[in-house]
């Protein structure tokens, strides 16, 4: 933001007197308290320039999704044998007066008083934004051949369907060349809609759910002695290494979501001095009562010290320090609070087992996982963990909700040498899949925003190790 004071009409800047300007991210103005950030402005040395004020609002027309089902009385019979297997059919509006198809639900076999499933869309789909806009909807009788069966059809708009379960969401179904046929014809049946609400990652921290970050760092063997060139932690005094760019690059966009700027900063897969013993939950501070960084520059500081005074060693197990988040996540019910741990690793998990049991467990809880994978290695594991392809499951038990996004640090490295352009696109797709998973769990457990919930107070959970 910049600052002039202004002398004339003169759409030139240059024309006026510039005060002084102001820096902030996004980030910054919605996490902080109601979303409204007070910054001072910096100008000439020794000389107030005053303060800024910013406030995020929300606009109405990019609300993310809506979640929305229907059910329906009284279909028309369309099978010889049997009923009818409906599905219905939205189509969106355009400009010219044609229609685009924007969903269809799933086929409800034998029944003519079908619930389908509630599902997800983007209000930008549904409508592109309009809340007036034309929404129509067909109903059809699902044939195998694909030669479906029209039922009916009715009109509504996303206004409409926003004013909650009255009379105004009773649709009646009708199928044009019957209503001009015959004239006792009343229709083919009704829709109804059964739920509609929205999601938006912006409105619930807007309402005070405060995101708290985790690190957690690999300190294996495998990453190589930190003190040669050719090693994944090398303290290199005039770059980053492999794991500094990854933590700086998510974390400090994430940190500007998290009020307080406190981290809890873990190692594993280390051993710990005085008597050597092999810790894979300890603090990078030295401090297991109380293992809190202000900031990313703190877990930077916290990470340097403890590569100078642990012994990188090993097996690579997530377990310990996904459980240890997921406890304090269990804490929290009312959605308040959300969890997100980032592991920055460089190999093959050891514990696979464990992990996904502690992946399924956590899965019902407020929490998400980042896992960043540095260095080389082959990272089929990683991707296993990530869920997206098949849904992660142990015992028998299967995730309730996909929490965990890898991305493998290589596939981000500038070979042009733009390491700011780089680390920008890691962190876009790191934290692609957050806001859904945060909104995933709010929907699951039928948690609406809340007012503003009293300060954060985590409790008693003790590492039992420290350097």
């Amino acid at each position: 933001f910049l600052s002039y004071d202004v002398d004339s009409k003169s759409p030139n800047l240059s024309k006026h007197d510039f005060l002084g300007q102001m820096f902030c991210t996004l980030g910054e103005i919605v996490g902080s308290q109601g979303s409204r950030l007070e910054k001072s402005i910096v100008g000439i040395p020794g000389k107030k320039c005053g303060t800024v004020i910013v406030t995020a609002e929300e606009l109405g027309c990019c609300r993310d999704s809506v979640l929305m089902q229907f059910c329906a009385n009284k279909l028309d019979k369309k099978d010889f044998f049997g009923k009818s297997d409906p599905f219905l059919v939205f189509h969106r509006s355009n400009e010219d007066g044609s229609f685009t198809i924007c969903h269809k639900t799933e086929v409800v076999k034998n029944t003519l008083n079908p619930v389908w499933q509630a599902f997800k869309i983007s209000v930008r789909a549904l409508c592109n934004g309009d809340y007036d806009r034309t929404i129509k909807v067909e109903v059809y009788d699902w044939d195998r051949d694909g030669s479906h069966d029209f039922i009916g059809e009715f009109t509504t708009s996303y206004r409409e369907l926003s004013r909650g379960q009255s009379q105004f969401n009773v649709y009646e179904v009708i199928n044009p060349k019957k209503k001009g046929k015959k004239k006792k014809y009343v229709n083919s049946g009704t829709v109804s809609k059964c739920i509609l609400c929205y999601w938006m990652f912006f409105f619930l921290l807007q309402r005070h759910t405060q995101i708290n970050f985790t690190v957690a760092i690999d300190f294996t063997a495998s990453n190589g002695n930190p003190l040669q060139p050719t090693s994944l932690h090398y303290m290199n005094p005039y770059q980053l290494n492999a794991y500094g760019m990854a933590l700086r690059a998510v974390g400090e966009i994430i940190q500007d979501y998290d009020s307080d700027k406190m981290f809890p900063a873990l190692g594993f897969g280390a051993r710990l001095p005085p008597d050597g013993r092999v810790s894979h939950e300890f603090a990078l501070n030295g401090n297991p009562q109380n293992p809190y960084c202000h900031g990313i520059d703190g877990v930077m500081e916290a990470y340097y010290r403890s590569l100078k005074s642990v012994q990188l060693y090993g097996p690579t197990n997530f377990a310990p320090v996904i459980n240890h988040v997921a406890r304090y996540a269990a804490s929290v019910k009312d959605g308040s609070q959300y969890f997100v741990l980032l592991i920055i690793t460089d190999g093959v998990i050891s514990d696979m087992a464990q992990t996904k049991e502690s992946i399924v467990n956590a899965s019902k809880l407020p929490m998400s996982i980042i896992i960043v994978g540095v260095g080389p290695a082959e990272f089929d594991a990683m991707e296993e963990l990530d869920g997206d392809v098949v849904r992660i499951s142990s015992r028998g038990r299967f995730a309730e909700r996909d929490i965990v996004q890898f991305v493998p640090f290589r596939d981000y490295i500038d070979r042009s040498g733009n390491h700011v352009l780089s680390m920008a696109r890691l962190a876009k797709d790191v934290l692609a899949e957050i806001p859904e998973q945060f909104l995933s769990y709010m929907r699951v457990r039928g948690i609406k925003p809340s007012p503003a919930p009293p300060p954060y107070t985590p409790p008693i959970h003790v590492l039992q190790t420290q350097i």
